[in-house]
């Protein structure tokens, strides 16, 4: 029997992943109402549609390992996942936030901090990509805006600033689109040092993976320890009350309908 955690929270860290970009796209959503240049906003219409992409993997993920599909979508808001995943409908990646909220105080502040230090690696690997969309968008605003109206400008629309940004943060240098003013400088060094670092964790975290020993069912000490048992047999207990409420909610209506 798989416990609460495993059918509908996925890694701490990847929820926390998942509801930083649900917050970020809702920010895009606000800064498009804001009086800015129309570059500005083919920019940010650019990375939220990289932004649509990542949710509609991840609903299709959360979508398939659902061991009962039909409950995830109808009550466990996978439709609320799908519709928020749509371009036209950002306001709804609203409830993705309240649903990863959810899924987190359910499992538990204690066993997300254990899970997140027992796990360094990938919390660091999904944390710097997340600085690196940040990051990405909001240094290519910065140049594009402050690069706009200088002398001998290259860097004039939001699709240039978002090339420079991405040829910057990979640290490559084509050199075709580059900033003349000493702000947008600024902004590149510090997006040549996020690039580095990014590279950097991506690296560090597929050598932790092929190195680490692997298994399948837990390592010997978590077998043998008394509190890893503790929690396994907590965890089995509120899936047995959650099923057993939802048992009992299934009951109370077909005694209704006699």
């Amino acid at each position: 029997m798989k416990n609460q955690k495993s059918r509908e929270l996925r890694a701490s860290s990847y929820e926390l992943f998942i509801g930083a970009l649900s917050i970020l796209s809702i920010l895009n959503l606000v800064l498009l109402l804001l009086p800015i240049t129309d570059q500005v906003k083919q920019l940010i219409l650019i990375v939220d549609v990289a932004l649509t992409i990542i949710f509609l993997i991840d609903f299709t993920l959360r979508f398939v390992s659902a061991p009962v599909k039909s409950r995830y979508f109808f009550r466990g808001g996978g439709w609320l996942d799908l519709i928020g995943s749509l371009p036209t409908l950002r306001i709804f990646r609203l409830f993705r936030v309240l649903r990863v909220g959810r899924l987190l105080r359910r499992y538990g502040l204690r066993n997300v901090v254990r899970e997140l230090v027992g796990n360094p690696a990938q919390g660091g690997l999904l944390l710097a990509v997340f600085f690196a969309i940040v990051t990405l968008e909001f240094g290519s605003m910065f140049v594009l805006g402050v690069e706009q109206k200088a002398p001998d400008a290259n860097i004039l629309t939001g699709v240039e600033a978002l090339w420079w940004g991405i040829v910057t943060m990979t640290t490559v240098g084509y050199g075709d689109y580059y900033p003349v003013t000493n702000p947008g400088r600024v902004a590149g060094a510090v997006t040549m040092l996020i690039g580095i670092g990014l590279i950097g964790t991506f690296t560090g975290y597929l050598a932790n993976a092929f190195l680490s020993p692997r298994s399948s069912a837990g390592s010997p000490s978590d077998a043998d320890d008394p509190r890893a048992q503790l929690e396994v047999v907590r965890r089995q207990l509120d899936e047995n009350a959650q099923e057993a409420a939802d048992l009992q909610t299934k009951l109370s209506k077909i005694l209704e309908t006699l």
